[in-house]
């Protein structure tokens, strides 16, 4: 049953799903008009640019989520607040590590060089908002630096190592290995801000 939509922006988290899932290549349009139950006419009415356009708005926002849920708060609140509503929205956003980061999906297929502005900039925003928070809560600049980097791969990582170990399938246990990490880095993080400047 084809379903009706007032707003482009209904569709954008249906279709971020569906890339989620398939990923971009295995993202046909008739899977996509499947699994959101829109027809083709509505589909091109609010992305005329075909798939590219659609992929190119789910990366905006999720990027617009994460500029509001973790690169703001990081880049204006005191530094210990910025990073516990970054720990918080990660594990929300990801569902424990049973949710993929798209973003990350997309840096390691072939659609990479279609969206390496979106992806690139994604990350690099990343670790800049959380190398400025280390920075202000008192960590030298090498240290803050490559502390930010560390952090952004050990989550990605952590994402990758969850869905390898089927942690995305609906499970009765809440403790993931994702969860563990982030626990991991939050200790390493206030063991770093506690350790005077060298």
């Amino acid at each position: 049953m084809v379903r009706q939509v007032r707003e482009r922006a209904d569709v954008v988290p249906q279709l971020a799903e569906v890339f989620r899932v398939h990923g971009f290549e295995g993202a046909s349009l008739s899977r996509i008009r499947a699994e959101t139950g829109l027809g083709k006419g509505s589909l091109y009415h609010f992305f005329p640019g075909g798939k590219d356009e659609m992929a190119a708005a789910v990366l905006a926002d999720v990027d617009a989520w994460f500029l509001r849920e973790v690169f703001s708060p990081l880049d204006s609140l005191p530094p210990e607040e910025g990073l516990a509503l970054m720990w918080r929205a990660v594990d929300g956003y990801f569902a424990s590590g049973r949710r993929i980061c798209l973003v990350g999906a997309f840096a390691l297929d072939a659609t990479r060089d279609r969206f390496a502005a979106a992806v690139c900039g994604y990350f690099e925003r990343w670790i800049a908002s959380l190398r400025g928070a280390l920075l202000r809560a008192g960590l030298a600049n090498a240290r803050a630096a490559a502390l930010a980097e560390d952090l952004v791969l050990s989550i990605q990582g952590a994402l990758v190592l969850s869905r390898a170990l089927r942690e995305d399938a609906p499970a009765s246990h809440k403790d993931t290995v994702f969860s563990r990490a982030l626990r991991r880095m939050q200790d390493e993080v206030g063991q770093a801000l506690k350790r005077p400047p060298a």
